[in-house]
């Protein structure tokens, strides 16, 4: 039986394991990281002003088309807290995000949402079940309102 600080660090490394692929453009990666329809049923994301995405299928076609078309992103996330009962962890953290939308040098944007990740124990190990995000409005000066 594994204690609960090496639970809680698989959880945190199936975690990052989300952002890895998608900063690595690494679609197999994605698979891997989303739980099976059978392991965790009604698997759901939600991405910053994009509609709910429900379904394996239809939430990798998604991260799919993000990979494709975003040349450059990077996460710094802080502010992470991990929660586990039984075989559901869950992961709220800021996403301070840098991403580059066309291949512009040099042109990078930035901005902050926070998140929830909920994971489900699987054989397999720690899968995703749910991603929600949701940005984070900041003021003129760059500060939370």
């Amino acid at each position: 039986m594994k204690s609960r600080h090496e639970i809680m660090e698989r959880v945190a490394e199936a975690n990052a394991e989300f952002y890895q692929a998608i900063e690595n453009g690494d679609i197999d990666q994605m698979r891997r990281v989303w739980a099976e329809e059978d392991q965790a049923p009604d698997l759901v994301c939600v991405n910053p002003g994009w509609p709910l995405l429900r379904g394996r299928a239809e939430i990798l076609r998604a991260w799919s088309l993000v990979m494709a078309n975003v040349p450059y992103i990077q996460y710094v996330l802080t502010e992470t807290h991990i929660g586990v009962s039984g075989d559901v962890a869950m992961v709220t953290c800021e996403e301070n995000v840098l991403t580059a939308e066309d291949d512009s040098p040099g042109f990078v944007a930035g901005g902050q949402v926070v998140t929830t990740n909920l994971f489900v124990r699987t054989e397999g190990g720690w899968r995703l079940w749910s991603h929600h995000a949701s940005p984070v409005m900041l003021d003129e000066d760059g500060s939370e309102d």
